[in-house]
């Protein structure tokens, strides 16, 4: 059956109220995007009935202090904590770094692609990464790429958000986010986890800041093998030893190259529909542009491309069409004086 004909049954069980047969025709399109290698699409459907299936157990009327009716509470309070839900196109082919960086990643993939192996030898599962360098380097683009190789859901945590708002009811929300991701087989991506690090610097209760650090620690010590926990930071240098301790592995991201920004160039462009209308000022730019992150080199010249589509006569018309690498030059010099670089 056509993915077409399961959800015209999807819409026919669903006016009709025929929860039964809803729940049979959802749980085989699920099957069947499996199948199809529409993976992305089951991930998000499966959530979606889990959680829909978790609220109309809980919908019925409660008992105020039952077991249902606090563990509702709490995945309303969870809910609340949580930035994103998301999955993940990304594969190793869509991120450009360098080659230790590349094969950690790869490593790490292969790890929990192949956890069956580790456990049959007894062997521990890398499952706490942390991620550290500049901004627009590479480090949500790498979690990304993690979520979409292993074809799983991952929540994003704001830190920063948690812990400047919530501060004494920070340890408890961390555990509630670590135990709800566990059963629901998630990724956990912590971003801003410097934010954990800086008990000298708040002005609030230090005393508070040390339990939360604590509670992170029996958190990661306690963590499943087969969950995944993704810290990103700009500020590495602000973290507790402790805390550095407990990663299975640290990946630095540094600005590009001359030579990775070749090759982001290359990927940005891999459509083939456009291409530079003077490659020697094209190479000129990108010496030009070491300094600037991945994110900013990126981002100037998708501008400069919009921005030379717009100025031709018939742009709607156009097929193919050459960049102005003037544009692209002057987006480049602006960009670095925005940065002071």
């Amino acid at each position: 059956m056509a993915q077409l004909d399961y959800i015209k049954e999807i819409a026919k069980y669903g006016l009709e109220n025929d929860q039964k047969r809803l729940l049979s025709v959802l749980n085989e399109l699920i099957e069947h995007s499996k199948k199809t290698k529409k993976l992305n699409f089951a991930i998000q459907l499966q959530s979606i009935l889990k959680d829909s299936l978790r609220y109309q157990k809980s919908n019925s009327l409660l008992k105020v202090g039952s077991e249902t009716h606090l563990n509702r509470i709490e995945d309303k309070e969870i809910s609340e904590l949580i930035l994103e839900k998301i999955t993940s196109d990304y594969s190793l082919n869509d991120i450009v770094t360098d080659s230790k960086i590349y094969d950690d990643l790869k490593f790490f993939i292969e790890e929990h692609n192949k956890i069956d192996i580790l456990h049959q030898f007894g062997l521990p599962v890398s499952n706490k990464l942390l991620l550290h360098g500049p901004s627009g380097c590479g480090k949500t683009l790498a979690s990304y790429v993690i979520a979409g190789e292993l074809n799983k859901m991952m929540v994003v945590i704001n830190l920063g958000a948690i812990v400047s708002s919530k501060l004494g009811e920070t340890s408890k929300n961390l555990s509630k986010i670590f135990k709800k991701a566990a059963l629901d087989d998630c990724i956990i991506f912590l971003d801003e986890f410097d934010s954990l690090g800086k008990v000298r610097d708040y002005s609030q209760d230090h005393g508070e800041m040390k339990r939360v650090v604590n509670t992170i620690l029996q958190l990661f010590d306690y963590l499943p093998q087969n969950s995944i926990v993704i810290a990103a930071t700009n500020q590495k240098d602000m973290l507790d030893e402790a805390l550095l301790r407990r990663f299975d592995n640290i990946i630095g991201f540094q600005l590009p190259t001359e030579i990775e920004i070749k090759k982001l160039i290359e990927l940005t462009l891999k459509n083939g529909k456009f291409q530079f209308d003077n490659k020697a000022a094209a190479n000129r730019i990108i010496k030009q542009s070491i300094g600037l992150s991945y994110y900013s080199i990126q981002k100037t010249l998708i501008g400069a491309i919009k921005r030379t589509l717009f100025a031709a006569a018939n742009a709607q018309n156009i097929l193919s069409n050459k960049i102005d690498t003037n544009i692209w030059k002057k987006l480049i010099e602006t960009e670095k004086d925005s940065l002071n670089i």
